[in-house]
């Protein structure tokens, strides 16, 4: 048996510890006006990682991410379908907060809590040794993980994702509201989708 056949099963035992903690969190609890329900998905063998931005109500309801109109979305432009998606062995879906965080006053969502990322993701991150992007879904991904290298807008940086691989693509949100950007970019669907599409095709490909 060679190590690596040794070292998975630890691996696993190790992230599947981390993610039972992760899900335990009850540490913005008193802010929460839905109790906290941490969303995430991961395993050792994920080769893509989406950072998406904070869970809806549909998907505190259902526990899982991006289960909503905004997945469909995210779905299509990746061209991937939902079983695939949806196999931690090959994408991992982590949140800038893994909990609903509560309804704004302008009838948005308020924005991911601010003690998830610090928190957790690092610790997420170590155990998820074969990734090989990472999907930056909306501005707090792109700001928290690019920090001096992301631009003054979503839009100035979504339009250099070129500049942010291998590692990184950054991407708008595919909420409702990003209907009204894509129609204001068409660049986006035009030439970013496909080279999207293509990276993420070549990276599940089967070896």
């Amino acid at each position: 048996m060679g190590i690596d056949a040794v070292r998975m099963p630890m691996k696993n035992a190790e992230l599947d510890a981390l993610l039972n903690e992760v899900r335990r969190c009850q540490i913005c609890a008193a802010d929460l006006p839905l109790g906290p329900r941490p969303v995430l998905r991961a395993s050792p063998s994920s080769r893509i990682l989406i950072v998406g931005q904070a869970p809806s109500t549909k998907v505190h309801e259902s526990g899982v991410p991006w289960n909503d109109a905004s997945g469909d979305r995210l779905r299509d432009w990746l061209e991937v379908e939902r079983d695939v998606f949806y196999d931690e062995n090959q994408i991992a879906i982590v949140l800038m907060g893994f909990c609903y965080p509560r309804r704004a006053d302008n009838g948005g969502d308020k924005p991911p809590r601010p003690e998830c990322a610090p928190l957790w993701h690092a610790r997420l991150l170590d155990m998820l040794p074969r990734i090989e992007l990472t999907l930056l879904v909306g501005g707090y991904a792109q700001r928290y993980y690019l920090q001096k290298s992301a631009e003054p807008t979503l839009t100035a940086t979504v339009s250099k994702w070129q500049e942010y691989l291998p590692r990184f693509f950054p991407l708008p949100h595919p909420s409702w509201g990003s209907r009204g950007w894509a129609s204001r970019n068409p660049w986006f669907e035009k030439d970013v989708v496909p080279d999207l599409r293509r990276l993420v095709e070549d990276i599940l490909a089967p070896t």
